[in-house]
């Protein structure tokens, strides 16, 4: 742990700050961590790469990501710790950013050139904000990223899991998820109650399947997790607000059982039946 200056805490006492619970201010403590993320941002990133630091908070990532030799843009939405991070000598190299992270301009970010994505995300933005990325034109060739241990579970889920969903999908469509490693309460300052995991998406050469229509194929996948407890059949119907018989006639075309469920499926099978209600 950083017992010294560059603490969190020290670094909000000095300017009489606080933790906000409205940004989900959890600040990382451990810089053996903050340089594990630091290195498995960069690996494998394109040539002449620079990172996005989504939610710089009081900079350890950020120090950490200079250190291995990163061109760092850190993003921070909390207008009082862009102060502590321009305070801080060592983060000088980096271009520093007020701005939240939901509305921050991407595609003008990624228009100067590949990039990659890091940071220790806030638990109550962290999905949007994956899908965000994930899903935008010249998004970064991968994240790397602090969420909660069970929204990581739900990325890596396998099909007839309990943790699997549409999140799951979506994310598996575009992007390899690596898990890295996992870190309790008291990595962190102030703990949070849950564990904290790290995780890795590389985005893939071309999509795990091809649909002919991407967006209906992210509806139907959508519509097949939002009444979990009813067959896909029943679960697209009210969803999609579709005539259960077409819907009933496109599951049989994609030979699948008639009372399946959406959790059953995997990205092969939600492509077949996309392609099915395409007509």
């Amino acid at each position: 742990m950083n017992d010294d200056k560059r603490h969190p805490r020290a670094l909000l006492h000095a300017r009489g700050l606080h933790p906000k619970k409205k940004y989900g201010q959890n600040f990382l403590m451990d810089s053996g961590a903050a340089h594990r993320i630091a290195r498995l941002s960069l690996l494998d990133a394109p040539p002449g790469a620079r990172v996005l630091e989504i939610g710089a908070g009081t900079g350890a990532l950020t120090a950490a990501l200079l250190d291995e030799g990163a061109s760092v843009t850190a993003l921070e939405i909390d207008p009082n710790l862009i102060g502590v991070l321009h305070d801080r000598d060592e983060l000088s190299r980096a271009t520093v950013v007020q701005g939240d992270a939901l509305t921050f301009d991407y595609a003008e970010f990624a228009a100067h050139g590949p990039w990659v994505a890091a940071g220790n995300l806030p638990y109550n933005i962290a999905t949007p904000l994956m899908l965000l990325l994930i899903e935008m034109d010249a998004g970064p060739q991968s994240l790397t990223v602090m969420i909660q241990k069970d929204v990581a579970d739900r990325l890596a889920a396998r099909p007839g899991t309990a943790a699997y969903g549409s999140l799951s999908v979506a994310v598996q469509y575009a992007m390899q998820v690596e898990r890295a490693f996992t870190l309790g309460p008291r990595a962190f300052y102030p703990p949070p109650k849950i564990d904290s995991t790290v995780v890795k998406l590389t985005r893939r050469e071309r999509p795990a399947v091809a649909p002919r229509d991407l967006a209906l194929f992210r509806k139907v996948v959508r519509a097949a997790f939002a009444y979990r407890r009813k067959t896909l059949a029943n679960s697209l119907a009210l969803a999609l607000d579709t005539d259960r018989s077409r819907i009933a006639a496109a599951i049989a075309a994609s030979h699948l059982a008639p009372e399946s469920r959406g959790e059953q499926l995997d990205l092969n099978d939600f492509c077949r039946l996309a392609d099915s209600l395409a007509g």
